[in-house]
């Protein structure tokens, strides 16, 4: 995993949200939704359709405000595992307000940050401690998910 200025998985950033959620995905793999109304992922069928499609991972964190994201290469006792698939090995992992939306796609605005995956399936674990959350990308068989609601950490 590098991020888009190089590195490895030790990668670090923040974002601010004011969705209280963020959102991991492959830049391509949401160009579908580039059309659709900037705040199309508030509905809730349309998120949690798109995260059991394997194309957004969205976490919704109960709260607004600024977070800390530490990349890892393994994570041990995560809070919740989401598939992912990553067609273009561009992802991106910041505040949901940069989903694909509105002609957008995302620009790390808000913070956030973009690193670099080889093409295919992922689990992304994720945990969260107060404003500290820690993700791994690992490799993974399937690309879809089957939540019956929203993934909250």
């Amino acid at each position: 995993m590098t991020s888009e200025t190089g590195g490895n998985a030790a990668h670090s950033c923040t974002f601010v949200t004011d969705t209280a959620t963020m959102c991991v995905f492959d830049v391509a793999g949401m160009r579908h939704r580039l059309a659709d109304d900037v705040d199309w992922w508030s509905i809730p069928s349309a998120e949690l359709a798109e995260v059991n499609a394997g194309h957004v991972v969205f976490l919704n964190l109960g709260s607004d405000g600024a977070y800390a994201v530490e990349l890892a290469d393994d994570l041990a006792d995560p809070q919740v595992t989401v598939n992912l698939k990553v067609e273009s090995g561009r992802v991106f992992i910041g505040a949901a307000e940069e989903v694909t939306a509105d002609g957008l796609e995302p620009e790390a605005v808000f913070g956030g940050m973009f690193v670099q995956l080889a093409p295919g399936n992922y689990r992304v674990l994720a945990r969260r401690k107060e404003g500290h959350i820690a993700l791994a990308f690992l490799p993974g068989e399937r690309g879809d998910n089957s939540f019956a609601d929203l993934v909250r950490i």
